[in-house]
């Protein structure tokens, strides 16, 4: 079902969201607190300050480098040092162009000049023994001061770092085996922002932004993405895809988990040519939902894969709303056989389509264990093939995905057993989409007290200010005002 205008494309859910902008980690910045190391004593000004912030992870760190400029306008910079373990090694960075050769890591910048009395941040993951901090870093050759914060101290206005996660019969569970259910929002942008060459965010990510999402009592924060920006396809304009793009995803990955929140990554938007039945644009490119993921869409879970493989408190949710069922060119059964297998089982799709098997076996090719989404069929609302047609997982980390929304299709507590019932049985459920049309809670919150029930997740569609005309909008301002329909959702997630 569509609402809106798409606005540009977007599919029946309306897609939404964040905004290019405040790459979260910025805002460690500020924040204060002793460190683990004290503030070495210099006898004369340096031209050159960095903060150093570093962030234990299940399987490895994370870190931000924060320099400031005390000397001349910089026309591009680098900053170096040097990890003091043999061990430690550079994964992936944002926000500069990292490397590593031993030992020594470079982080260099050409994008804006720095002024003097300017601050730049940038990050990287890594892998090794936290240990102790470099003891030196400099800006251009020039040797900078140094402050280092710790964890404890420099996350001190966070909630700590979100659990890692995996599957344990039909629940999931954090490190020690205690149920930690996906419970949140989304926050919808980063599927169509950058297609249409407006940024990469829809509305604000940085610290502020992420604990007004947090005092919702939120766990988890479901990320729609784009193929074409991720991978830099399709002609998408250079500043907002690409290396760019992937390094404000990490970013926005990392500051989520340093708030407590479970990121939810997401194919959202994808490539394919379709003009047939419920077609939702006719372009080839990532700029609106269709009915199955293309080719691309492996080398697209691999990459990400890649990315996060360390870091199992990320979820991979693999497309976000498959209909081959809906397309009218195969019946029921045969639309269940392309939702697995993909390729020739989809007649009447002209593009390679890549099956739900193709994606987990992607991922997984790459060695990552993280908790896997697998959404249902028909725009993600029927559940009833998926135990029969279930992916084949060596790690058995695989969950199902179902959509709901109030639009006539399964609006009382038969329905969602009919639908839901069965599959929570065997396997975790998460409804990485539910919402209200209307902007009220009438119908929603008996779904979640349900939900709870049951022992399935979800997430709230979507943490954006566009308003209720668009679709489902939980808030009305960026500081977390409510709207009607948001004011049910989080009295109820506060209520838990």
């Amino acid at each position: 079902m569509m609402w809106g205008t798409e606005r540009a494309g977007r599919r029946r859910r309306l897609s939404r969201s964040l905004a290019a902008a405040a790459v979260a980690l910025a805002a460690l910045s500020g924040c204060t607190g002793t460190g683990s190391s004290p503030d070495p004593v210099v006898s004369a000004p340096a031209a050159c300050e960095v903060r150093y912030v570093i962030r234990a992870q299940p399987a490895g760190f994370t870190a931000d480098v924060s320099v400031t400029n005390h000397g001349g306008r910089l026309h591009g910079w680098t900053v170096g040092f040097d990890f003091p373990g043999a061990d430690q090694r550079l994964l992936s960075g944002w926000n500069a162009t990292w490397a590593q050769a031993g030992t020594h890591v470079t982080a260099t910048s050409s994008a804006a000049d720095l002024a003097s009395g300017a601050s730049a941040t940038a990050g990287f993951d890594g892998t090794g023994t936290v240990g102790t901090a470099p003891a030196q870093f400099t800006l251009d050759g020039v040797v900078c001061a140094l402050r280092v914060d710790s964890d404890a101290h420099a996350l001190a206005t966070t909630t700590g770092h979100a659990p890692a996660l995996h599957v344990a019969g039909n629940q999931i569970v954090d490190q020690s085996g205690r149920p930690s259910p996906l419970l949140g929002v989304n926050r919808s942008g980063g599927e169509y922002m950058c297609v249409h060459g407006s940024g990469i965010w829809d509305g604000p990510v940085g610290d502020d932004a992420l604990a007004a999402i947090g005092s919702w009592n939120v766990t988890a924060v479901r990320v729609p993405l784009n193929e074409d920006c991720w991978l830099s396809l399709g002609g998408v304009d250079p500043q907002y895809s690409g290396a760019r793009y992937r390094s404000a995803v990490a970013a926005l990955v990392a500051s989520l988990e340093a708030h407590g929140l479970n990121p939810v990554l997401d194919l959202h938007w994808s490539d394919g040519r379709f003009t047939g039945d419920n077609s939702m644009c006719p372009s080839a490119t990532a700029t609106c939902q269709k009915p199955m993921p293309d080719g691309n869409a492996v080398t697209f879970w691999k990459s990400v894969a890649e990315t996060f493989r360390p870091d199992g408190s990320v979820v991979f949710d693999l497309f976000n709303e498959p209909y081959p069922s809906d397309t009218g060119t195969m019946s029921r059964a045969e639309s269940w056989n392309c939702w697995l297998r993909g390729g020739s089982a989809c007649q009447g799709l002209d593009y390679p389509v890549a099956g739900m098997q193709q994606l987990v076996d992607a991922v997984r090719s790459t060695g990552a264990g993280n908790l896997i989404l697998v959404s249902a069929n028909s725009y993600s609302r029927d559940l009833t093939g998926w135990l029969a047609h279930r992916p084949q997982d060596p790690t058995g980390n695989l969950a199902a995905a179902w959509h709901w929304y109030n639009d006539g299709s399964c609006d009382g507590a038969d329905c969602w057993q009919r639908q839901v019932g069965p599959v929570a049985e065997r396997v975790p459920v998460v409804a990485t989409e539910i919402g209200e049309m209307d902007c009220s809670s009438a119908l929603v919150t008996p779904l979640m007290g349900w939900l709870d029930g049951h022992g399935v997740s979800y997430l709230a569609w979507s943490w954006n200010t566009w308003g209720c005309a668009d679709g489902p909008a939980l808030i009305s301002d960026w500081s977390g005002t409510p709207t009607p329909y948001g004011q049910g959702v989080r009295d109820h997630l506060q209520s838990r």
